[in-house]
């Protein structure tokens, strides 16, 4: 361990490599569904597809092993009210550049009732920070209940492939699979990593066999068919653990630490300049291939969110977008203000 006291850095390097592919694709799709076309990083974003977000709950699970059998007032005031804070605030500030679009098209009680919606079935890109409390308070409900009827229940939903428009119960069924693996297995995966770095060669001749694999059949179309689906989402998240180990060994692109420390902060805060950007970079030509448009989003997007929550965090009036205030905690005497989203 290095670098943040309290932090692993394999961890964060892991969540990095996430939260690089998670703004990736939202910038991609956005520049392709405006520009009418595709770019070249549209076979980056697809590749990753298998894994990109079952790697993120996976990693979120991790930790939770330390909070879980905690009294229930502390539980839900760190695993539930924390990201609740968070979602509410960030859905009304997105939902103040979108509601004009949205009266534009339907009327301002539609816009308000898409409002009062988002309540209940998560809004846009905020489904993740949606779903945590949701998948951490299921798990305590179920921690009695022995593994062996959780994980292949969970695991069971993923094959389903459930089909639905509400995002929540199709969200828990496609991601607790992984969510519940994070935390089940957590030590396990803890040895898997410390494996991948005491083994380096294997472990880059492994990884490059994963990666052959998983692009055949992403390419051949077979990677969302049942069981398939499950099996790349788990040896996917596997495989960027074991980069992240790799990485964070050699002490290698350090930029991917420091994203993965900040990782809930840019995933709240990417999409106004993402949607910026975008349309900056479309109205203007200055750059017309939709490959190169997207990586330039992809990029601006990460630094802008840093950028927000740097200026948020060095000023007072600001620092509730990223810090949680007292008012808004259940313990009394709040030991830290902002959890990661582990």
């Amino acid at each position: 361990m290095a670098g943040h006291p309290q932090r692993i850095d394999w961890v964060d390097y892991a969540k990095g490599i996430c939260i690089i592919l998670v703004v990736a694709w939202h910038s991609t799709l956005g520049v392709e569904a405006a520009a009418g076309r595709e770019g070249f990083m549209h076979a980056l974003v697809h590749y990753a597809t298998p894994f990109r977000m079952p790697d993120f709950f996976l990693v979120s699970g991790l930790f939770l092993a330390r909070a879980i059998d905690r009294d229930w007032r502390t539980f839900i005031d760190r695993r539930v009210v924390h990201f609740a804070y968070f979602y509410v605030l960030w859905l009304t500030i997105q939902f103040a550049f979108k509601a004009p679009g949205f009266a534009a098209e339907a009327g301002w009680l539609e816009a308000a009732r898409l409002y009062a919606l988002a309540f209940i079935d998560p809004f846009g890109m905020l489904w993740f920070i949606y779903l945590l409390p949701v998948f951490a308070v299921t798990v305590k409900l179920v921690r009695n209940v022995s593994a062996w009827i959780v994980w292949p229940v969970a695991a069971a939903l993923e094959i389903a492939h459930v089909q639905t428009d509400w995002t929540l119960p199709l969200e828990f069924a496609q991601r607790f699979v992984y969510f519940y693996t994070g935390y089940l297995a957590a030590t396990h995966i803890f040895g898997f990593a410390g494996a991948a770095q005491a083994r380096p060669a294997l472990s880059l001749a492994a990884l490059a066999a994963w990666a052959l694999i998983n692009g055949a059949l992403v390419e051949l179309g077979w990677a969302k068919l049942p069981f398939v689906s499950l099996a790349l989402g788990l040896a996917g998240a596997g495989a960027v653990v074991a980069i992240a180990a790799l990485l964070a060994r050699f002490r290698l692109a350090a930029f991917l630490r420091h994203l993965g420390e900040t990782s809930l902060q840019i995933y709240l805060a990417f999409f106004l300049p993402m949607v910026v950007t975008r349309i900056a970079l479309l109205k203007t030509g200055l750059v017309t291939d939709p490959g190169t448009v997207a990586l330039v989003v992809t990029v601006a997007s990460l630094i802008g969110a840093l950028v927000i929550y740097w200026i948020a965090r060095d000023t007072r009036l600001l620092g509730f977008l990223f810090t949680r205030p007292a008012w808004a905690r259940l313990e009394r005497k709040p030991k830290y203000a902002l959890q990661p989203a582990e």
